[in-house]
């Protein structure tokens, strides 16, 4: 993507993917952008619809194990995804629709379904339930300070060569060795619920800056003082 003035945010199956309040994920985008002077416009694709190649940055929520199935097939046979991912768009999928990123993930029955092949990973489930906050330390080279959410899975997340971790846990579960989410070109995936972008604008700025380029800095203090007393109260000490 080449620097712009306006942004399309594409929201893909609402009508599948949205749980923990995920659509709270675009409305932080659209926010933070219009705080740079940025025009964005937020698109909502069901899942009958066919997903536009020409959003900037994409988005996909939660969902139970059906609806994951459905969404997976209906992403694979559109292909729209992939072709906006080729052009140089920016990806977050989150929980179910993070594991959908990846070539495979788990049915309801344990068995494997084919995801849609944009991250370098396997996604199973495993024999307990992860509920609770997730705090993780970002790798270096994103410059991201450390995620807060809060996680309800039962998956487990394997990298494959080509796909690097998103973070590394200090508190909760994540992929389930020690890491949570991941990362490839522009594409993120993330157990984080909360939504992930409320408790982390930081992470939102990254997607940003992928397809708008530098962003100028906001007024962020009253968001950092928030950020500190969740991490505090689940860190204590930290």
């Amino acid at each position: 993507m080449t620097q712009t003035s306006s942004l399309r945010i594409v929201w893909i199956y609402p009508d599948l993917l949205s749980t923990y309040g995920d659509r709270g994920n675009a409305l932080v985008l659209e926010h933070r952008a219009r705080l740079r002077g940025l025009s964005a416009e937020v698109v909502h694709v069901h899942s009958d619809e066919p997903v536009p190649t020409s959003g900037d940055i994409y988005l996909m929520g939660g969902g139970e194990d059906r609806p994951q199935m459905l969404a997976a097939e209906r992403l694979r046979a559109d292909g729209g995804l992939h072709r906006a991912v080729d052009a140089g768009a920016a990806v977050l999928a989150v929980c179910a629709g993070y594991q959908l990123l990846g070539a495979e993930f788990g049915d309801d029955q344990g068995r494997p379904v084919p995801g849609l092949g944009l991250l370098d990973m396997r996604s199973g489930r495993g024999e307990r339930r992860a509920v609770g906050e997730i705090v993780g330390d970002v790798e270096g080279e994103l410059g991201l300070p450390s995620l807060t959410g809060f996680e309800n899975h039962q998956g487990v997340t394997h990298r494959g060569s080509e796909v690097r971790p998103l973070a590394s846990v200090r508190l909760g579960v994540g992929n389930g060795d020690g890491t949570e989410g991941a990362w490839q070109g522009r594409v993120v995936g993330s157990y984080l619920h909360g939504p992930a972008l409320v408790r982390n604008p930081a992470l939102a700025d990254l997607l940003l800056g992928w397809v708008a380029g530098p962003l100028p800095e906001v007024d962020d203090e009253l968001v950092e003082r928030l950020r500190e007393e969740r991490l505090t109260a689940v860190l204590p000490g930290a």
